[in-house]
């Protein structure tokens, strides 16, 4: 059965827009999958409730234009940008996702208006996966709003592009393994990689296990599905297990990280930090994450 028939991008800017579109382009070509690319508008109506006191009907017009102009002026060079990406890499555009052949890799643009977030949770929940736009500054990625409504909103996996353009195809994958359910779930999403993927590594580390099936079971339900894989037990780095395990990635010279993203409260995370929070400022390769 084909594993991965549409992936959902959403774009809010140009920004990091061509390690995003490379990804994606080499996704779809690997599984003959659509390229959804969504973005979504602000409605600057929306403008009105946040203005605050103090400011006439004519100064929320102007403001309210003002933001209209921006977001017309975004959306277009979000437009130019795709369809340059299209045209230098030969890729079939369609209309919608709905309307495209399933023996090829193809790709469409749909612009949308509405609250962001929850738009890119509802289609998130019509994709296999969706491909998160790397915000770039570390602050961002700890609070992306796309990233988090894919993660709790959508019930399906995410996987946060780089911010430089990956160079290779995706042929080595670390999946990270502590025995919690968020990690069960981005074992299940992170197959159709690993099903033909030239090495596959199970990291693992005491200082974030919890209870849960051990790592030799891990490699054995990989085995199931024809996948053979090794393991590795990584120490964390200046006590640091996230950057523990992003050098154990390094090491392994992995193309893509899987992980369950926030088996401690998202709150914990943002406050303390976290393997997850660091995983998302620091990773230089696509990581998939699942909650």
């Amino acid at each position: 059965m084909k594993q991965v028939s549409k992936i959902l991008l959403p774009v809010s800017s140009t920004r990091n827009i061509e390690a995003a579109f490379t990804l994606g382009r080499n996704f779809i070509r690997r599984f003959n999958a659509h390229l959804a690319v969504i973005h979504i508008q602000a409605d600057g109506r929306d403008i009105a409730p946040l203005a605050g006191e103090g400011l006439t009907g004519g100064m929320i017009e102007e403001l309210m234009s003002a933001a209209a102009k921006e977001s017309v002026k975004r959306s277009e060079e979000i437009r130019d940008a795709f369809q340059t990406f299209a045209t230098t890499n030969g890729l079939e555009i369609t209309d919608s996702a709905s309307s495209f052949p399933t023996d090829r890799p193809t790709a469409s643009l749909t612009v949308l208006t509405g609250d962001e977030p929850q738009r890119i949770a509802w289609h998130a929940r019509l994709s296999d996966f969706t491909l998160i736009q790397h915000p770039d500054s570390g602050d961002e990625v700890s609070s992306s709003e796309a990233l988090h409504a894919v993660l709790f909103d959508s019930g399906r996996p995410a996987i946060m592009a780089p911010r430089v353009p990956p160079k290779d195809v995706i042929r080595r994958i670390c999946i990270a393994w502590n025995g919690s359910a968020e990690a069960a779930s981005a074992l299940r999403g992170v197959l159709a990689w690993a099903s033909t993927a030239e090495k596959v590594r199970v990291l693992h580390g005491n200082d974030t296990y919890m209870q849960g099936p051990s790592v030799n079971e891990v490699v054995q339900y990989l085995a199931m599905h024809n996948i053979e894989a090794d393991t590795q037990e990584f120490p964390p780095e200046d006590r640091n297990v996230g950057k523990g395990l992003l050098k154990a990635c390094t090491d392994f010279d992995a193309d893509l990280l899987a992980m369950g993203a926030y088996s401690h409260s998202r709150l914990r995370q943002l406050i303390l930090g976290g393997v997850t929070r660091h995983i998302l400022e620091h990773a230089e390769l696509p990581v998939l994450l699942s909650h």
